[in-house]
């Protein structure tokens, strides 16, 4: 207890002591801002937009307006949404007025039929009027340009009697996969290269990959198909959406379709939609950046181009220097004489231009290896939200073979032959950490000839946690305030001695185990047993999330102790980046192997916490470094060993 006190203590001292983020700052706003070093920005234009643009009056006048806020190298014109065409003359119009411009042109179609009350209307396949106007729209881009995206409604929710017909005993989600690869093939891919041998056609995902193949969209034999794919890293407002998606997924998602389709996915795709505050906007395109993704898409040209200021939202924190820091650009824009407010088109602008100061210094993004089979699903969207508490993850569709430390989720479970493979792996010597999700799932698939852990069915609420096994005592890891919200775990038995609990969680006089520890051949086994609400990690005391890191995450070069929503993304050329989602200014330490850390693009070096770093030889070994993150702002650094 006595050395956690002198490190919060470390870090607190610099939470005032160090300097803020020169590296996070962007330049004084241009007439025209610079070209990006490190990726490419692209706009899509929606139809009713791509129709305005046809009048050059209309098209000088919002291009003049987003060409002075941001940098972007191409454009998405598309040419058909919710039933309505662009003609040819207006597609030839605005691809020619943006090549006038230097700028690249593309195409782009929505392939939905509007909707109702809220809800999205797709396309019904059965229909033979609907599949022709799907060919029609695919003809008409694949015509006009060399590239066409699929905005992200290529998916399928009718239940028309003709859909329940042709449906018969298969499920729905079998049915909309064997659908939807049809389609692809023979109203999209053939009818495009038909008109167009050039064409690429590029398949645009959306961010819910949980649940995509109970609509059709298929992440195995499509996302082949398609001459490309893209990912949609829209997180927006955590808490106030009813996606409910975390923060890290916008980083997470990159890196998953990355390993779906490595070299092929093209970037990723934000929008300017429900977000309580600006930055949350700027995060989301910064994190698909340090994903590495190639390309950010920005939706959609209008918020872009309109006079209109950007709503910023309340911003507590407005009078902190933050990585995001709009009072201060807002100083810059005036002083470059700019006589219209800075909009969304700046907001994406100033973002970019603080990424772009980054990016090119990180390496090859790394992270605990995860399994997510493709069409699976379980403990919805997890692995976001173990990012978001500070643990790398590294999503890939196939199984971590050489991996040394692996997390495998729920969503292992699609895999009929996961037993074995955790089999092999822990013979080897590797070490397999398993989520309860999981153990509960494969109680029936020889599970139990790994370790004898039994979900009971019971749930229990935890408000202590403690750490340690063995004879003695354990070391309480509730935050010293002795304010902690019970929380809901699953109960999990397991034979004494045979497991030890390294972690358990107290209520009354009962003990559980959360994080449980078994030794087989060469590996050692490991359970993290899940609250039932996945959010309700956050409200872990930091004590408590420091052991979670150190099972799921110990063995990466990089750790940090932090309280939630703040993440780390660790890059094999020695660089990192700590990233807090949090609304005040919070004290991070970080653990590295090196003398040093540099800032990037600073250069500012810092060095270990003398109260904690020891010899020079274990300060080489693991160092602790103290930083503050402000609000909503990122800090990146290179190590030096």
């Amino acid at each position: 207890m006595g050395l956690r006190r002198t490190i919060l203590a470390v870090i607190v001292a610099a939470s005032i002591a160090l300097p803020v983020f020169a590296q996070t700052s962007a330049p004084t706003p241009l007439p025209i801002p610079a070209r990006y070093k490190n990726f490419r920005a692209a706009i899509y234009i929606t139809v009713g937009d791509v129709r305005k643009l046809a009048d050059r009056a209309t098209f000088d006048r919002r291009y003049a307006r987003a060409a002075s806020q941001l940098h972007f190298d191409k454009v998405y014109i598309e040419a058909y949404r919710d039933r309505v065409f662009a003609t040819a003359a207006e597609l030839e119009l605005v691809k020619r007025y943006f090549a006038e411009k230097g700028v690249a042109t593309a195409g782009g179609i929505t392939l939905a039929a509007g909707g109702e009350g809220g809800q999205f209307g797709t396309f019904d396949y059965e229909k033979p009027a609907d599949r022709a106007e799907c060919e029609k729209a695919v003809r008409l881009a694949a015509t006009h340009f060399d590239e066409v995206i699929l905005d992200d409604f290529f998916f399928y929710t009718s239940k028309s009697d003709a859909d329940i017909a042709a449906k018969g005993a298969r499920s729905w989600t079998a049915y909309r996969l064997d659908t939807m690869r049809k389609v692809a093939r023979d109203l999209v891919l053939t009818p495009a290269h038909a008109v167009n041998p050039r064409v690429r056609m590029v398949i645009k995902y959306p961010n819910w990959y949980e649940h995509f193949q109970g609509l059709g969209y298929d992440l195995d034999q499509n996302a082949q198909a398609f001459d490309g794919i893209y990912a949609g890293t829209e997180t927006r407002d955590p808490t106030l959406t009813d996606q409910l998606l975390q923060q890290y997924e916008s980083y997470g998602i990159v890196r998953y379709f990355d390993n779906i389709r490595p070299g092929g996915n093209g970037g990723g795709w934000v929008d300017t939609f429900s977000t309580r505050d600006v930055d949350r906007y700027a995060e989301q395109l910064w994190d698909t950046l340090f994903a590495k993704a190639p390309e950010i898409t920005l939706f959609n040209w209008h918020p872009m181009s309109e006079d209109a200021a950007a709503d910023t939202g309340q911003r507590p924190w407005t009078s902190t220097p933050t990585s995001f820091d709009w009072a201060a650009e807002q100083r810059r824009w005036e002083a470059s004489g700019a006589t219209l407010p800075m909009g969304w088109g700046r907001a994406a602008g100033y973002a970019l231009e603080t990424a772009d100061s980054v990016v090119g210094a990180l390496g090859k993004p790394i992270g605990v290896a995860s399994y997510k089979p493709y069409q699976s699903s379980g403990e919805d969207f997890l692995h976001n939200y173990l990012g978001t508490i500070g643990i790398p993850i590294e999503l890939s569709p196939h199984f971590p073979d050489t991996a040394k430390t692996m997390l495998l989720t729920e969503a292992a479970a699609a895999d009929p032959a996961i037993v074995g493979k955790i089999r092999s792996a822990l013979k080897r010597g590797a070490t397999v950490v398993v989520t309860s999700g999981l153990v509960e799932k494969l109680q029936d698939k020889g599970f139990r000839d790994l370790a004898e852990w039994t979900p009971t069915g019971r749930r229990v609420l935890i408000d202590q946690f403690v750490q340690g096994y063995g004879a003695g005592n354990g070391t309480p890891l509730n935050a010293a305030d002795g304010v902690q919200k019970p929380i809901l775990f699953p109960d999990i038995r397991f034979y004494t001695n045979d497991s030890w609990a390294i972690v358990r969680g107290v209520a009354a006089a009962k003990g559980f185990p959360l994080i449980l520890m078994n030794h087989y051949a060469a590996g050692t086994l490991y359970m993290l047993t899940m609250p039932e609400n996945p959010g309700d990690l956050y409200a872990l005391p930091p004590a408590m999330l420091g052991q979670i890191r150190a099972v799921a995450s110990g063995a990466l070069p990089v750790t940090i102790d932090a309280p939630a929503q703040v993440a780390l993304f660790l890059y094999d050329n020695d660089t990192l980046i700590v990233q807090s989602y949090r609304a005040e200014t919070t004290p991070v330490m970080i653990h590295a192997a090196g003398r040093q850390l540099v800032e990037i693009p600073s250069g500012a070096t810092l060095a270990p916490s003398l109260a904690v770093a020891g010899s020079a030889e274990a300060r080489a070994a693991r160092a602790d470094f103290a930083v503050a993150i402000p609000p909503h702002s990122f800090r990146a650094f290179r190590i030096v060993r």
